[in-house]
C-alpha cells in the first residue's frame, strides 16, 4: 500500500516564526555533534545565567498548595490585582482586576486578543521590523498584517503620518511595540501621542506590547501607550519573562483600559476564549503579586555598571570597530539591529550570512527579513552574554565578512539549501 504524506494547514503557508526556524534547528545539530554555539537568536534570559528574583520563587513555593487546582478564567486575584497597581502607579486609573486576563506568556494572549477581535479579511497595522508573532497570529486568526515602516534613518522610530496613510475601513487594530524587539528603540512621547490620536479618529484598538517595559538605557524615557489611550480600546501586554527574567515560568499578562464601555462583547469574547483554556499556569501567577511589588532589581542590571549596560556597550564598541558593520544603538529591550554595509558588501544577503557565520564561526543570530522587513542587509543578536562573550563573537563576526568580502567564502546557497 503506497504511503500518503499528512500534509500541513494550508492557514501555515504564510505564517513564519526564523527566530526558532531552520538556522536554529542546523545548531542543535551541530551542538549535537560537539560544537560549541554561541546561540544569540533568542532573548532567553536563563540561557545566559540570569535567575528570577529570589522573592518570586519564594513565594511560588509558599503557595503550591493553592495553585494545584484550575483557578478563574481571567487569572487568581493577587496577580491581577498587582497589574492593576502597577498600572495606577504610572497614572491609568480607569482599571480593575476585571479589566485584566493572566495568559502563559504575553505569546498566548496575542493570540487570544487577536481571536476575539478578528472577522477573516480585517486589517491589523504591525510595525516593520515586528516580533513575528504578531504577524503570524494576525494570519492564524484570518486577518492581514499591513506593515507600517520604522524605518532605520529616522532611528527605527515610526511616522505617524505614514501610518495613517494605511489605514482602511476593514483596519481594526494597530499594535506598538515599545521597548521595540528587535530594534532596542524606545518611541517618543510625540511620536506615541500621535498613534494614539490616529487609533482614536479611526476607534482602531491599541494593542501595546510592552514586555520590555523597565529595559531602558542611558536616560530613554519609557511612555506607557496607556497613559495616553483614552477615547478607544488599548490592550497592554506584559510579563514575568524579560524584566523579572522569568521566561520558563509562562506568566503573562493583557489589561485594558480606555474605551472599555465601547468594548463589552469584545471583553466577553476574550473571557470565553479565556474559559474554553480553563485558565493558566497557576503556580507561576503567585510570583506576580511579589515581582511587580519588590524591589525592581532590573533597574542595577540595565543602568551604568548593570551587566546588561555593559553587554549593550560591548555590542556598541564591536559595531563602532567593524569595517562592514553600522548600528542605531538599542535604547532598551535586549536586543540589536546590527546592519551589515552595502558599500562594502553589495551582494550581502542576512540568510546565506547567518548560515555562513553559523557553519564557520559557530554563532548563531537571527537574519534582519526573520522580522517582517523589505530588506535582508540587517541581523538581530542579544545582549543577554556578558561583554567578553559579545566581544569574541563581533571577532567571529568580523572574520566572517572579511572572508566574505574577500570572496574566500560559500556564501551560505548550497548549505541553506540543505538546511530547508
Amino acid at each position: 500500500m503506497a504511503k500518503t504524506q499528512i500534509p500541513a494547514s494550508s492557514a501555515l503557508s504564510n505564517v513564519r516564526y526564523e527566530i526558532r526556524g531552520r538556522l536554529a534547528r542546523r545548531a542543535h545539530e551541530m551542538e549535537r555533534m560537539g560544537y560549541e554555539i554561541i546561540s544569540l537568536n533568542i532573548g532567553n534570559p536563563g540561557a545566559f545565567g540570569f535567575r528570577a528574583p529570589e522573592t518570586m520563587r519564594l513565594a511560588m513555593i509558599e503557595n503550591l498548595a493553592a495553585a494545584e487546582g484550575y483557578c478563574h478564567q481571567k487569572g487568581i486575584f493577587p496577580a491581577r490585582e498587582a497589574v492593576v497597581m502597577q498600572q495606577q502607579d504610572r497614572g491609568v486609573l480607569d482599571v480593575t482586576a476585571d479589566d485584566v486576563f493572566i495568559g502563559n506568556g504575553v505569546s498566548e494572549l496575542i493570540d487570544l486578543v487577536l481571536r476575539a477581535l478578528l472577522e477573516p479579511g480585517d486589517e491589523v497595522l504591525v510595525p516593520s521590523p515586528d516580533y513575528p508573532l504578531w504577524t503570524a497570529a494576525v494570519t492564524l486568526n484570518g486577518g492581514r498584517a499591513i506593515h507600517y515602516p520604522c524605518r532605520p534613518e529616522r532611528g527605527f522610530e515610526p511616522d505617524p503620518e505614514e501610518v495613517a496613510r494605511l489605514v482602511t475601513r476593514r483596519t481594526r487594530a494597530i499594535v506598538v511595540i515599545n521597548p521595540n524587539n528587535p530594534t532596542g528603540a524606545v518611541y517618543s512621547r510625540e511620536t506615541l501621542a500621535a498613534l494614539a490620536r490616529l487609533a482614536e479618529q479611526h476607534r482602531l484598538v491599541v494593542f501595546a506590547d510592552e514586555i520590555y517595559d523597565g529595559m531602558t538605557y542611558d536616560g530613554a524615557e519609557f511612555v506607557p501607550m496607556a497613559t495616553l489611550v483614552r477615547e478607544t480600546l488599548c490592550g497592554t501586554l506584559s510579563g514575568l519573562s524579560k524584566v523579572y527574567r522569568a521566561c520558563g515560568y509562562r506568566v503573562g499578562w493583557a489589561v485594558f483600559s480606555g474605551a472599555r464601555d465601547q468594548a463589552a462583547a469584545y471583553m466577553q469574547g476574550l473571557e470565553l476564549l479565556s474559559s474554553l483554556r480553563l485558565c493558566s499556569n497557576v503556580p507561576g501567577q503567585w510570583a506576580v503579586q511579589t515581582a511587580l511589588g519588590g524591589y525592581q532589581s532590573i533597574r542595577d542590571l540595565v543602568s551604568p555598571g548593570g551587566r546588561l549596560h555593559q553587554s549593550r556597550q560591548a555590542i556598541v564598541e564591536g559595531v563602532a570597530a567593524s569595517r562592514h558593520l553600522a548600528l542605531t544603538p538599542p535604547r532598551g529591550a535586549l536586543y540589536a539591529f546590527v546592519k551589515v554595509r552595502r558599500d562594502h558588501l553589495p551582494d550581502f544577503d542576512d540568510q546565506a550570512f547567518a548560515l555562513d557565520l553559523l557553519e564557520n564561526r559557530h554563532v548563531l543570530v537571527a537574519p534582519g527579513v526573520s522580522f517582517n522587513v523589505p530588506y535582508n542587509d540587517h541581523f538581530r543578536i542579544t545582549n543577554l552574554p556578558d561583554a567578553e562573550t559579545l566581544r569574541t563573537v563581533f571577532t567571529r563576526i568580523e572574520e566572517e565578512l572579511d572572508s566574505w568580502a574577500s570572496g574566500k567564502t560559500s556564501r551560505g546557497g548550497g548549505a541553506l539549501r540543505a538546511v530547508q
